[in-house]
């Protein structure tokens, strides 16, 4: 199965730290080695990657990386990054073969959890999207966290940054079938702008949009120097196999 990472947006709450924000570094890694590594431990065999700012930087890296890694890494570059993420989601979903797993460049997960992910494709379901129930989780910035409504099958009614009430946070991967990009494909004809969330509340009106609950397991967004600082500390120890592979021991030293 192909990993699609959406990488293109500017990331400005980490621009002091890094020019690009896929290649901020987390331990000495930067964060988009993390996540195609994680993709492999997880049993990804080809990777596309969504570029954007800083295109050149990255897609350089990522050349150097399949040669390391050993795995086909296929960049699409995006004209307009500053388009919505949905954007990305249909540009990439152009070279994936059928079903995917969808991650955020800015996001880091225990492989197990994306593992898990790639076992949840039906029939009837056009997405399944990996939530917290630990709404209440200390590592989850509960003003940018996208937040999800679920009713009791599981099954998203909404999602979205300023729904209420809910009962999870998107955790920023998804087992995608090629009707999530037709749905924000929709969603844009219709008026709306294209994010990620248009198209999943397009497939959760028409009840195809399911949730896998992460359980106990571990995931962070580095999206600002705070979740960075913690990532610095908390990610070498949580994802310690990844780590030890590229040569950094537990705990960074």
């Amino acid at each position: 199965m192909d990993a699609l990472i959406i990488a293109a947006g500017f990331g400005s709450r980490l621009a002091d730290l890094s020019p690009s924000k896929p290649l901020t570094p987390v331990a000495g890694v930067p964060l988009i080695e993390i996540g195609v590594r994680q993709a492999m431990l997880a049993g990804i065999t080809r990777v596309v990657v969504v570029t954007g700012h800083h295109a050149d930087m990255l897609e350089t890296f990522l050349a150097d990386l399949s040669l390391r890694a050993g795995i086909e890494i296929v960049p699409v570059r995006l004209t307009n990054w500053s388009t919505p993420n949905g954007h990305s989601v249909m540009a990439g979903a152009t070279r994936c073969d059928g079903n995917y797993l969808l991650m955020m460049a800015d996001h880091m997960f225990d492989a197990d959890i994306l593992a898990r992910l790639m076992l949840e494709g039906r029939p009837d379901r056009g997405v399944t999207l990996a939530v917290d129930r630990r709404i209440d989780n200390p590592l989850v910035d509960p003003d940018d966290a996208t937040w999800v409504k679920m009713d009791d099958d599981g099954r998203i009614t909404a999602i979205g940054k300023t729904i209420a009430p809910y009962d999870a946070v998107d955790c920023g991967a998804f087992l995608a079938t090629p009707e999530l990009a037709l749905a924000i494909r929709d969603a844009i004809a219709e008026g709306k702008s294209g994010s990620l969330s248009d198209g999943m509340q397009r497939l959760a009106d028409a009840g195809r949009a399911a949730t896998m609950d992460i359980e106990d397991a571990w995931w962070m967004d580095v999206d600002d120097p705070r979740a960075h600082a913690l990532a610095e500390e908390l990610a070498p120890w949580q994802l310690a196999r990844t780590f030890a592979e590229i040569g950094v021991p537990a705990g960074g030293q």
